[in-house]
């Protein structure tokens, strides 16, 4: 792994690089201790089944504000030519939210949700544009490979921060190690977005410069025409559908595995320990992914992955004991970070040129709106329940659906 990297161009490693940082988001704040120290910190006073369904609203909620956002957004960096300037305003807005964690104490709930969506925000629309330099950064022979290196390198970098955070809970008093690893993503994830906002160019647009006002008119004017025709692509406006359906999948597990875990009264330090594996076994496989998409194709190895994510759906519902949920963790590392690095690269395959960012835009709103699903339908089902086991089994729809749907585009 380490001596291809050392073969990558300086604005291939800093585009990389920005994985590294955001996945300390990824990690610390969305899936591993922000979720915990929410669930028996922030929200005592409440009952466990409602805080779990307030955390999935507010999950949904964001998931909402940013789809609304990243398509607009997306036309608008097409025409303006403004992909890192946007990527750095919607990052500072992600790792502002994420350093203000640290101030959340016991009880402070509604904070605590409201920082988590803002961050949650800026975290998802900034993977519009950093996903948009992609296809004029590297040929597209290169793609998957350097996708897979991208999610390799953001295992190894949110890992590893993952990692240092949990000695942080493991011998400071109190919430004091928690609190300090909020910190400790928010100067991670806007460290590692430097060298790319030094070294990876803008790419070219073909309109002159134009104000941001008149920019922002043609991008809405651009992006009604995108679903006007979107359609006429087959291929894409299919995968665009499977997409919705196993992302949803997907992106819900991430989102409140560690809720889910800490429901069933797993202790932190398995839940945590857990999900920190689950990093370093998704380095190697997020490359293999890649090496697997080479040989027998991008749509054969996104379906590979699929199937295994039902199996694990089918079976997490038997969860009861903490080595269950090490298993568990294991087995989504090894295709979790494969799965979405291929299905980026994929569809980026796909893109007419000269909309990258516009059809990136309505790639990360299918990620959205399908977040918006997912989370909502778990703290629904949580709240009306009393118990997330059902809502687990629940998930298993989105990926059949998206197999297939997956299924029937050429490629």
């Amino acid at each position: 792994m380490f001596s291809s990297l050392r073969k990558l161009e300086k604005n291939v490693l800093a585009w990389c690089g920005y994985d590294v940082g955001n996945s300390a988001f990824a990690t610390t704040i969305m899936a591993a201790i922000f979720p915990v120290y929410y669930s028996e910190v922030a929200s005592l006073g409440l009952a466990p089944s409602v805080s779990t369904a307030y955390w999935a609203y507010a999950a949904s909620a964001s998931l909402f504000l940013s789809a609304f956002l990243s398509p607009l957004l997306g036309a608008l960096a097409d025409v303006q030519g403004s992909k890192k300037r946007l990527l750095a305003l919607f990052t500072a807005i992600g790792v502002f939210s994420t350093g203000c964690m640290a101030l959340i104490g016991p009880g402070n709930w509604l904070a605590a949700l409201l920082l988590m969506s803002f961050g949650t925000v800026g975290f998802t629309v900034s993977i519009v544009f950093y996903d948009a330099l992609l296809p004029t950064l590297v040929p597209a022979s290169r793609m998957d490979m350097v996708s897979s290196q991208g999610y390799a390198l953001g295992y190894l970098g949110g890992g590893g921060l993952l990692a240092v955070n949990f000695l942080f809970i493991a011998i400071l008093p109190g919430t004091l190690g928690a609190r300090l690893s909020f910190l400790s993503a928010a100067l991670w994830w806007g460290g590692f977005t430097i060298p790319l906002l030094l070294h990876v160019e803008e790419p070219p647009v073909e309109e002159r410069e134009i104000s941001s006002r008149k920019a922002l008119l043609q991008g809405a004017l651009r992006l009604r025409c995108t679903f006007r025709d979107i359609r006429s692509y087959k291929n894409l406006f299919l995968f665009l559908v499977a997409f919705w359906f196993y992302n949803d999948g997907i992106g819900t597990i991430i989102r409140m595995a560690a809720i889910y875990g800490s429901q069933l009264g797993i202790p932190m330090n398995h839940l945590v320990g857990a999900l920190l594996l689950t990093q370093f076994v998704a380095i190697p496989f997020s490359l293999a992914f890649g090496t697997l998409s080479s040989r027998i194709g991008g749509k054969r190895s996104i379906l590979a992955g699929l199937y295994f994510y039902l199996c694990l759906t089918v079976t997490s519902i038997f969860i009861s004991r903490p080595w269950h949920f090490w298993a568990l963790a294991v087995a989504v590392g090894m295709v979790q970070g494969g799965v979405q690095a291929i299905s980026r690269s994929f569809f980026a395959s796909m893109i007419p040129p000269g909309r990258n960012a516009e059809f990136f835009g309505f790639y990360d709103v299918s990620s959205k709106f399908s977040g918006i699903l997912g989370p909502a339908i778990f703290g629904i089902v949580t709240h009306l329940a009393g118990s997330s086991s059902m809502a687990i089994a629940i998930l298993s729809y989105t990926f059949i659906l998206g197999i297939l749907i997956l299924r029937k585009v050429e490629g």
